[in-house]
């Protein structure tokens, strides 16, 4: 098999070369170190003085009392302690964002009006109605009509709604799942000539389709495209696309994707990975086949996670010969392959039963300087449990132990039938204690395996099916 990496043959027992020739297992990549702290460059500097050691005159106040005379009180003893001149300009914002974290709506904008008239310097600006309108939206118990009064307010003092504004509504209601009040508020807004941008737009599409039908999705879309031309734009389509693949509604992909084209939106490499990764968990290799040939025609270049998935997409659905040849291809294209295209290929391999192919692909893997991975080693030593290759499986257990590598459900379960088909029940408690050592599994799960197969042992003997 593979060549043991130089960082595992100071514990390995065996070199890869003895290995392959008698078809045994490999030894498991170096467990890689922890990235070394790199020295702050700023270390040798002198510290930067806090904010209220720069500016004795803005400390950070946090209330803990909603009361509003109490918040009045502390804020004119601090305007009489100093001048006027000497208060920091983003104080009373401060003070006021401090406040409203934890008082009513209106007790908020009250303390507003009074900071305006005790200190003449300050004069309320557009962020700081900003800092009420988000208490608005944010509080779950506050009607959206005190949404809407926040923003005559802001109108009332010349700040009409903006798309900052706007973003900073609708966020803040979709923050706290107000999904229906932010569709609401976004067509309202949008009568207010202040529609929402891109990024407004694809937050509040993002939130619908995470907690909402794909219908309620559509009839937004569509509303907002006829009533106030707001389209959606090649993100949108992205995380609708997104969200119906991983529903497993390819049909409608296919027609957003068309719909795209319609739209004059030339769908990326992104786009097109996407929906290849729903066809493959449909184990429909023709259709991934089909998408990656559509790339080509449409003039997008595949990139590393597009052969990717068309390979494990093809090895999933027991086409492993056309999966090799496309190996071929991407690496003719630039892309060399990774754990992940080795790892894919390895286990359509084993699914048929063709484990010693799996074994010499790991030895062109390492010899082209790709490292397997835990993964790639989990996919082995379940292949070789399955095709009741116990020694080799045994042989690579023992390279994972010694590399401290996880074993993870599947394979752990693998080896421990297998060593319980052949009576070997003291290995069984041995590989449940590296298991439950290495934290691979939780006690409780790596016992229930072996309690499994240990009955199904003892049934066994006691039938004489076992020894």
């Amino acid at each position: 098999m593979g060549k043991i990496p130089p960082g595992l043959k100071q514990v390995a027992q065996y070199q890869a070369s003895t290995i392959l020739k008698n078809h045994s297992s490999p030894s498991p990549p170096p467990v890689p170190k922890k990235p070394r702290n790199f020295p702050d460059k700023s270390s040798n500097r002198t510290p930067r003085k806090s904010s209220t050691t720069q500016n004795p005159h803005a400390p950070s106040i946090i209330f803990k009392s909603p009361s509003l005379s109490d918040a009045k009180t502390l804020f004119n003893s601090f305007i009489a302690s100093v001048s006027p001149s000497s208060v920091a300009s983003k104080f009373p914002n401060s003070f006021l964002q401090s406040f409203s974290a934890v008082s009513s709506l209106d007790d908020s904008i009250s303390l507003i009006k009074h900071m305006a008239q005790t200190h003449t310097v300050f004069s309320p600006e557009r962020s700081t109605y900003h800092i009420i309108l988000s208490q608005a939206c944010k509080s779950s118990d506050v009607p959206l009509s005190s949404v809407r009064r926040t923003l005559d307010l802001m109108a009332q003092e010349g700040f009409p709604p903006d798309k900052v504004t706007t973003d900073i509504a609708i966020r803040s209601l979709c923050s706290v799942d107000r999904l229906d009040d932010a569709v609401d508020l976004i067509k309202e807004l949008c009568l207010r000539h202040a529609p929402p941008d891109s990024y407004t737009y694809n937050c509040v599409i993002r939130c619908l389709c995470k907690n909402r039908c794909l219908s309620t999705v559509n009839n937004f879309i569509r509303e907002l495209r006829e009533s106030f031309d707001v389209k959606p734009d090649l993100i949108a389509y992205t995380i609708l696309i997104d969200n119906v693949c991983n529903q497993k509604n390819l049909r409608e992909a296919i027609r957003l994707l068309d719909l795209l084209n319609q739209e004059g939106f030339k769908p990326d490499t992104y786009v097109y990975n996407i929906i290849m990764k729903g066809y493959c968990m449909l184990s429909r290799a023709s259709e991934v086949l089909w998408v990656f040939n559509k790339m080509n025609e449409d003039k997008v270049e595949p990139d590393l996670v597009t052969y990717n998935t068309l390979i494990f997409g093809l090895s999933k659905s027991g086409r492993v010969n056309l999966a090799q040849k496309y190996l071929k291809v991407m690496a003719e294209m630039g892309h060399f392959p990774d754990a992940v295209t080795y790892t894919s290929l390895m286990n359509g391999m084993c699914r048929e039963g063709n484990v010693l192919s799996a074994l010499e692909l790991l030895e062109e893997m390492e010899s082209k300087g790709c490292d397997p991975n835990s993964c790639t080693y989990n996919t082995l030593l379940q292949g070789l449990c399955k095709a009741k290759k116990l020694d080799k499986a045994t042989e690579l257990y023992s390279a994972m132990k010694s590399g401290e590598m996880k074993l993870e459900s599947g394979s752990y379960g693998s080896l421990v039938r297998a060593l319980c088909r052949n009576g070997r029940v003291a290995d069984c408690y041995e590989v449940f204690d590296y298991v439950v050592d290495s934290k691979s599994l939780t006690e409780v799960s790596a016992y229930s395996t072996l309690e499994i197969n240990l009955k199904w042992l003892k049934k066994a003997k006691e039938q004489g099916l076992a020894v």
